[in-house]
């Protein structure tokens, strides 16, 4: 990959681009944490090249959601449990407003 096509990926969340000591700087937590969070299936590191665990942004906003919930208490298992049902949520919160723009746009269109 050239150096030009690298600095397209600054800006993708997919972009696995955080080694584990990485990750666990960023976040403030333990390499335990996040394969906590791995045996939990909420986040899914893959391996570089070199067989390192990568994370993306994505992820790593994830990871300081379930940090948030765990410092205020929360189990970790209820934690991911939460944050799967926030993600869910938002899912079906997008595809209604999406519904609406496209019965709007019908009815728009049809009353014209």
């Amino acid at each position: 990959m050239t150096a030009e096509n690298s600095y397209g990926r600054l800006d993708d969340d997919d972009y696995l681009a955080y080694t584990t000591g990485r990750a666990v700087g960023m976040l403030g937590t333990t390499p335990g944490f996040l394969r906590a969070l791995r045996d939990a299936r909420l986040i899914t590191p893959l391996r570089s090249e070199g067989g390192h665990r990568r994370y993306s942004r994505y992820q790593l906003r994830i990871a300081a959601r379930a940090r948030e919930l765990v410092d205020q208490g929360i189990p970790i298992e209820a934690a991911c449990r939460i944050i799967v049902l926030e993600d869910q949520l938002e899912e079906a919160q997008r595809v209604k407003a999406e519904h609406r723009r496209t019965v709007g746009s019908a009815h728009s269109t049809a009353a014209a």
